[in-house]
């Protein structure tokens, strides 16, 4: 679990290496997790990398793999 404190506004910047490696068919029961690949400082705040894996139920391999980008300012 993430927990910050001390921010006053959080932007979504981007993504980096997104992969959509599986369909998701119809119906499918669908779970993501994330782990923080790195935190850099920049003006006024911190910009943080989170690897983010999607998988689906009972799928051999996940249906997308993507690294992605918030800056959070204080």
């Amino acid at each position: 679990m993430l927990n910050v404190e001390g921010v006053t506004m959080g932007v979504n910047y981007g993504t980096n290496k997104v992969r959509f490696t599986s369909p998701v068919p119809v119906g499918s029961q669908v779970r993501a997790g994330a782990t923080l690949a790195s935190v850099e400082e920049v003006a006024n705040g911190v910009q943080i990398a989170m690897d983010v894996i999607v998988e689906i139920k009972g799928a051999p391999k996940p249906a997308c793999v993507a690294q992605v980008i918030s800056r959070l300012y204080r």
